[in-house]
């Protein structure tokens, strides 16, 4: 009995053990499981397709007042609508529902979060370079990703589906030959690889982009754009992945591009915090941060150094995952690089007639 009790201790022990060290894993294991819809994606209702017409569909519009206009104390924001240079932002995945593997546009729940995490702590940093617009779109589900093969899949080519119709509305109606940033997040960025690979790279509209973000998610460079070596290089593409180096889960892979977001180099060099121009969550207000995390490239990952601040604990991919910060750790330092890559691009045109008259309207 003496020995049963022993063993029973050690195995209890080992698996503590096991559950701490994987406690990421186990965590993302257990919430993708809950949030598994029940329903096939062919017995899913489909959600109502958006009409990009209609201004309820976009969660940031130059020509209107949202939480994208929000800037850091003391940092201003260029006046919307007379930029020299528009962005198209995609969100990322702010839809965890297991009710469906679409979002329906309507819920209320899920557009708030869009509005009050993506759009002000994301969107905002390009409102220095750009005219900002970030389409809502019907996003899949979290569990999609789960799932790329069947129901989950098809579920993402939906929510692409919306991406591009938004897109050519968005050049249609609002941008009309300008040149042009775009950016998104995780499930955002997997749109945004998607829509460089099929509708930007060797297009007429590589001619007229000025850089891509698409942060946050596996990129690897295979979409046709080249990948930005310079802070000030127009025509090319950022992405990084923040992670400590001991996280449970980490999202970029060998391969991957990693620009570091504070030297803009694609080196293994290691930057300190003390060179980071600024972090801000605006969720603890409206003030930046300052030596918050440093940024080293390696792997195809951004590897950052445990921040003790209280201001930055969100962590739903498991301790040591920075995923929900990967903008915000660095929100002065892309801010201020996508306005140098807008003034760059603008510049380098200027013999173009359009371009002329673009960089004396707006001063930049």
């Amino acid at each position: 009995m003496k020995k049963v009790l022993i063993g029973l201790t050690v195995f209890i022990g080992i698996t503590a053990i096991f559950a701490f060290i994987f406690r990421g894993q186990i965590g993302m294991i257990a919430m993708m499981a809950f949030m598994a819809p029940s329903l096939t994606f062919e017995e899913d209702e489909r959600p109502k397709a958006p009409d990009y017409a209609d201004a309820y569909y976009w969660a940031a519009m130059a020509s209107q007042d949202d939480a994208s206009d929000i800037t850091p104390n003391g940092v201003e924001a260029h006046m919307q609508g007379e930029a020299a240079v528009d962005i198209f932002f995609v969100h990322p995945t702010t839809y965890v529902s297991s009710e469906h593997w679409n979002q329906p546009l309507d819920s209320e729940a899920t557009n708030e979060r869009t509005d009050e995490w993506v759009m002000r702590d994301q969107a905002s940093i390009f409102n220095g370079c750009c005219n900002v617009y970030a389409p809502r779109y019907r996003q899949a589900t979290l569990f999609s990703f789960q799932d790329l093969e069947g129901d989950g899949g098809r579920a993402l080519d939906l929510a692409y589906q919306d991406i591009k119709s938004a897109f050519e509305y968005f050049l249609e109606a609002f941008n009309r030959d300008k040149p042009f940033i775009i950016a998104g997040h995780s499930q955002g960025s997997f749109h945004v690889d998607r829509l460089l690979r099929e509708e930007i790279a060797g297009t007429q509209l590589q001619k007229m982009l000025v850089a891509a973000y698409p942060v946050g998610f596996s990129i690897d460079g295979s979409n046709g754009i080249p990948i930005c070596e310079a802070a000030e290089q127009t025509n090319c593409q950022v992405s990084w992945n923040a992670n400590t180096s001991d996280a449970g889960i980490v999202l970029g892979q060998p391969g991957d591009i990693c620009v570091n977001p504070i030297s803009w180099t694609t080196d293994e060099q290691k930057v300190s915090a003390g060179e980071n121009k600024g972090s801000i969550s605006f969720a603890n207000g409206n003030t930046l941060d300052q030596s918050i995390v440093g940024a080293q490239c390696k792997n195809g990952t951004l590897l950052v150094e445990e921040t003790k601040s209280e201001r930055y604990s969100i962590m739903p991919f498991g301790p040591g995952n920075y995923h929900y910060y990967d903008y915000s750790f660095y929100h002065m330092d892309v801010r201020e690089n996508a306005i140098l890559r807008a003034k760059s691009f603008v510049k380098d045109h200027s013999e173009n007639a359009l371009m002329d008259t673009l960089l004396f309207e707006t001063g930049n």
